[in-house]
């Protein structure tokens, strides 16, 4: 199934949403691959970069969800948006919403834009080089 598939699929009242935030992903962070695939118990639109998942889009039983791995890793940018979004339900590494007006435009443009900037590979390579140089 295709990214659009998906959000036909959608409510229709989720679909405008959904898809304006999948074009500002794909917009935003050049760096990403989305695919649809199970995620979390339940399937989504996926966003890889380097084959590593880097955001998820979805649509659940009451509301849609915004995953942002690079969000889930920055304190800064969790706290920052936490804010500007304040209508919407934070968790550490996801944004729940039911409509357009919890998740404004130009700040989901800005927020994208902010994470793109997070290279998950070397995050991953520096993490993975503190735990062995810990070890020594």
């Amino acid at each position: 199934m295709s990214p659009d598939q998906y959000i036909q699929q959608q409510p229709f009242e989720w679909q405008a949403v959904l898809k304006n935030i999948h074009a500002i992903i794909l917009d935003k962070d050049k760096t990403v691959v989305p695919v649809v695939e199970p995620m979390m118990r339940n399937e989504m639109i996926v966003y890889k970069e380097k084959g590593m998942m880097k955001y998820g889009l979805a649509g659940v039983k009451k509301y849609m969800s915004l995953h942002l791995l690079p969000m889930y890793m920055n304190v800064e940018i969790h706290a920052t948006y936490k804010g500007l979004l304040n209508k919407a339900s934070f968790q550490k590494g996801c944004i729940n919403f039911s409509s357009a007006d919890e998740m404004p435009a130009v700040v989901v443009q800005q927020l994208i834009h902010d994470c793109s900037k997070i290279d998950l590979q070397k995050v991953r390579d520096n993490y993975a080089k503190s735990k062995k140089a810990a070890k020594q």
